[in-house]
């Protein structure tokens, strides 16, 4: 019997594009990035009141490209800024699309992907869903404790390409993810380091303007005591720290570039300050992985390195060389968003496992 080929859009919004992805399956039939005129972008004061301008650009370029909405299947966007869930994929709802307006845990161009796809699918008779947004929230209790009674840990981190690749990863393996060790390390403009066991990322360091190892543009875990003194001394606005912290930090706030691949052509030429300030980078993230080898006493099946970072062949080889006495490290580089939805969507399609609803999957965290 001939398996059903399912088709689905999918749609993942930035700030100043829109990648969209026509999927037969796992097979990408179109990947495309819509470029948004800076100039349009600012005619809007609020992010929510792009969508519908979003929409017909998304539209309007599926029709360029031949393709026929009528034959999709389902529409999945990139999830935004919601309440802490579990992982997985959710059917868009009322709840959801209401939050996602209201930016309930903040602005931000991915809460436009669930009311896009739902807006889409609706028109359509076809379901709306979205997979693994930031927001992910699978913390082990003793996690959260920070050390700073005022402050809590969150878990906020690259969730939709960690949990993809580590299901792929366990495949590949010959195993479930829900029955695996993973350590999945995400290394783009942020970095995060997430623990997985069990099909849950219980640990995970806050790549957003929290913990962790300092990135091409976020300045990862700085001294507390010299950062309050900086705040308080009187030489900068708190949205000049907040920059300096994520934005301007890491590579950008000592080299001044976010790239990578400008970082190694530095060294090339001889540059012996971008050669320590990249090795810093990678010599962090070996230390934060093999920190978060401790949650699991050391018991892990794999160590994955994924992100844009990791075609590097000396950045991985400096981390690699740091790691691998713990377990394999595989790497798997590139973020593959567009690829992780579709599959998202895939899985409900195809029965493997069921849509979550929002927010009942809400896991209880203290407020």
């Amino acid at each position: 019997m001939q398996e059903t080929q399912y088709r689905i859009l999918v749609i993942n919004p930035g700030s100043t594009s829109t990648k969209i992805g026509v999927f037969d399956g796992e097979t990408a039939v179109l990947e495309k990035t819509i470029r948004h005129e800076t100039v349009q972008i600012e005619t809007y004061s609020k992010i929510i009141d792009q969508y519908e301008f979003r929409k017909m650009t998304i539209l309007e370029a599926l029709d360029e490209e031949g393709i026929n909405i009528s034959k999709l299947n389902a529409v999945c966007g990139r999830g935004g800024l919601l309440r802490p869930i579990e992982g997985g994929t959710y059917a868009v709802n009322d709840e959801m699309l209401k939050d996602l307006r209201a930016g309930y845990s903040g602005q931000h161009a991915s809460n436009l992907g669930g009311i896009i796809a739902y807006e889409i699918a609706a028109g359509l008779n076809v379901p709306a869903y979205i997979v693994d947004p930031v927001v992910v929230d699978e913390l082990d209790d003793i996690a959260r404790v920070s050390g700073f009674s005022l402050i809590e840990r969150k878990s906020i981190f690259h969730a939709l390409n960690q949990k993809a690749v580590a299901r792929r990863v366990a495949k590949e393996l010959g195993r479930k993810y829900e029955q695996s060790t993973f350590l999945v390390t995400h290394m783009g403009g942020g970095i995060t380091v997430g623990v997985h066991k069990n099909g849950r990322v219980i640990d995970v360091n806050n790549g957003l303007h929290g913990d962790g190892p300092f990135s091409p543009e976020r300045a990862g875990t700085v001294p507390a005591g010299d950062l309050v003194e900086l705040c308080f001394s009187g030489d900068y606005y708190r949205e000049e720290i907040m920059k300096k912290l994520v934005g301007q930090g890491g590579l950008v706030g000592y080299l001044g570039t976010n790239d990578a691949v400008q970082v190694e052509k530095m060294i090339s030429k001889g540059n012996e300050e971008a050669k320590k300030v990249y090795h810093a980078m990678a010599y962090q993230v070996a230390k934060e992985i093999g920190g978060a080898s401790a949650v699991v006493a050391g018991k892990v099946d794999a160590i994955i390195l994924t992100g844009g970072l990791a075609y590097g062949k000396d950045f991985v080889h400096a981390i690699r060389e740091k790691i691998d006495w713990i377990a394999d490290v595989i790497v798997q580089p590139g973020e593959n968003e567009l690829q992780a939805l579709a599959e998202g969507a895939l899985r409900v399609l195809r029965e493997e496992e069921e849509a979550k609803e929002y927010p009942n999957a809400l896991r209880k965290v203290r407020n």
